[in-house]
């Protein structure tokens, strides 16, 4: 990974080390266009917003780009100071309100897009539902919320939940809330019945009452995506896209399977064949990084984004970033296309390590588990571990796994591999993500 530099807020603002946008002139229409403003602060070398787009039939204007869950006050404010207006949050992200309400202070409220999100839990109430938006809002310190979201709603049913939008019209009433969404992750496969992010999310556009989608979109997952993509353009709904840049998986896992290996001297010899089936996988795709000249993540990573951007059904990306560099590297991506050159190198990767990347919201391997393991669920909290940097979280979230977790993948003979249609070696994908994963 390339070293990241020291960059202080001020130093931000002042200049980027990114220069003047050349990638594409942005469409001037309805849906997106450049902000001339911004455009002429880009040239003079300080990253800013240049592109809004409309977020479906809510009508307002967000950047191309968006803050997903940046934790760091200071990042966030330097975000919106360059013209972020999107921020995602929700009520199950650790303190994250308080630090969307600390950036926001001294702001135009209206100038910002805000979304949280509520999970459906037992109580499923109006009066729950109520609390628990309120004390939102209360911890957000705004009077209202542009969106309030169904959280991860992983079954058609559950976008039917009639508390939710009794409670939602009631606040509605009151200004509190604006608009109503939904996010998904794709399946819970120890809940009960498991249906994909396609089902959920194409039932829900049929649905009319949610106003806006946060989904997981990327180069390597377009099937499903793009089908609901093209659902929300007929139907006029806003698109968030979260999961944009699905490379890190190899850049971080190499010195994992190192490290088991040391560790488990006397290990199963299925759990044995599983890591070995991954770690020729891993060593053949560093072998085609090198001779495809794809070792630098960064650039890669850079295509990712304007892959996602390039796609006019989408609205804004949620990008997470942890420092002001990272910041700095979302932002001078606004209003840019993918060139040739990046397709290809997008294209090489896709062939060489592609099948290194378990599909965000995918499951079809589950139904294939005769131990019923939650194999889209581990694998998205082990993406939280390695490519967000959300160890804890992640470690908390997978000890909280109801009914089987990914320790009896060591004894098995991992059909869920032979399910796979991308070739994933997900039996030691599991394997690793549990040993990595496990709290001691």
């Amino acid at each position: 990974m390339k070293k990241k530099m020291k960059v202080n807020r001020r130093n931000f603002l002042k200049s980027s080390a990114f220069g003047v946008l050349g990638a594409g002139a942005a469409v001037n229409t309805g849906l997106y266009r450049k902000e001339e403003n911004n455009l002429s602060s880009q040239e003079k070398g300080s990253p800013k917003i240049v592109q809004y787009r409309t977020l479906g039939r809510t009508g307002f204007r967000v950047s191309d780009i968006g803050a997903g869950s940046i934790k760091d006050k200071g990042v966030l404010e330097a975000a919106l100071d360059a013209g972020v207006n999107y921020i995602d949050t929700g009520e199950q992200y650790p303190g994250h309100h308080k630090v969307v309400a600390e950036a926001m202070k001294g702001r135009d409220r209206k100038s910002v897009f805000i979304t949280t999100k509520l999970q459906i839990k037992k109580d499923k109430s109006k009066q729950g539902f109520l609390r628990r938006a309120r004390r939102c809002l209360e911890e957000l310190d705004t009077e209202y919320a542009d969106c309030i979201m169904i959280h991860m709603a992983e079954t058609v049913e559950t976008l039917r939940t009639q508390g939710f939008h009794d409670a939602m019209d009631e606040l509605k009433t009151e200004g509190r809330v604006k608009h109503v969404g939904v996010s998904n992750h794709g399946s819970f496969w120890f809940q009960d019945p498991e249906e994909t992010m396609e089902k959920v999310l194409l039932a829900a556009a049929e649905d009319g009452r949610f106003d806006v989608f946060l989904m997981a979109y990327n180069f390597l997952k377009m099937d499903q995506s793009e089908k609901v993509l093209e659902a929300c353009r007929k139907n006029n709904i806003g698109t968030a896209i979260m999961k944009a840049t699905p490379i890190a998986i190899y850049y971080n896992l190499k010195s994992s399977i190192d490290k088991m290996e040391k560790e488990n001297k006397d290990i199963h010899p299925l759990y044995a064949a599983g890591l070995k089936r991954y770690s020729d996988k891993v060593e053949r795709a560093e072998g085609f990084i090198k001779q495809n000249n794809l070792d630098n993540p960064e650039k890669i990573k850079d295509a990712a984004i304007k892959f996602v951007l390039d796609n006019p059904n989408v609205s804004t990306v949620c990008c997470l970033a942890k420092t002001y560099t990272e910041m700095e590297q979302f932002l001078h991506l606004s209003g840019s296309r993918l060139s040739g050159t990046e397709r290809d190198r997008l294209s090489k990767y896709e062939q060489g390590c592609g099948d290194l990347y378990c599909r965000h919201a995918c499951g079809l391997c589950e139904p294939h588990c005769p131990q019923g393991v939650p194999v889209n669920t581990i694998m998205r909290y082990y993406h939280y571990f390695n490519a967000q940097g959300r160890e804890s979280e992640a470690m908390h979230n997978y000890a909280s796994v109801p009914g089987t977790n990914a320790e009896v993948c060591r004894n098995c003979s991992g059909p869920c591999e032979k399910a796979c249609p991308f070739g994933v070696p997900v039996q030691g994908m599991l394997l690793t993500a549990h040993h990595q994963l496990t709290l001691g």
